[in-house]
């Protein structure tokens, strides 16, 4: 009996620090995930008086992680098509792009009072990853998606830089 105790009392104290983790992670989420609640149907829908987590934030979020995928994976392929493609120079400026990308992802998501200035740094590399990219692309399709990736993430983040600092 007392063995079946000890397992109810280590049940019942698990489950109390599970409850007490969870509540604390909600403490630390960005405002941006706390500021939203289930929907009608089951879909987070914001709620009144959201600070800066709008449509064009998320849609700067997306394409942030989308770049950041699309120049990592040119990483790749250019270092398979070698020659120019495979530049030191080049795959470095990849390599720095999809880094800020990640980055500037995570100051929006925790609204940091830095991401206007992350921002900024991310459309000038954003700007001349794809500069460079469209200079090496000659018919190359993935090159030229790279290209593309990195003009829309630079405008969106070119956006969000001069929505904050106004």
């Amino acid at each position: 009996m007392s063995s079946l105790n000890t397992i109810n009392r280590r049940t019942v104290l698990s489950a109390g620090m599970s409850l007490v983790a969870t509540g604390a992670s909600f403490l630390f989420l960005p405002k941006s995930h706390a500021e939203f609640v289930g929907g009608p149907d089951g879909h987070s829908v914001p709620m009144q008086g959201g600070h800066h987590a709008d449509d064009e934030m998320r849609a700067c979020i997306q394409l942030c992680r989308d770049c950041h995928e699309m120049c990592t994976e040119t990483i790749a392929h250019c270092l398979k098509l070698g020659g120019r493609h495979a530049a030191p120079e080049h795959i470095r400026l990849l390599v720095d792009c999809a880094q800020m990308c990640a980055t500037t992802v995570e100051y929006m998501l925790r609204e940091s009072p830095f991401h206007d200035r992350v921002c900024r740094l991310c459309t000038e590399l954003c700007k001349q990853c794809g500069k460079d990219c469209l200079q090496v692309a000659g018919d190359d399709q993935l090159l030229k998606q790279c290209v593309e990736m990195c003009r829309r993430c630079a405008e969106s983040c070119e956006r969000m830089a001069t929505k904050a600092a106004a």
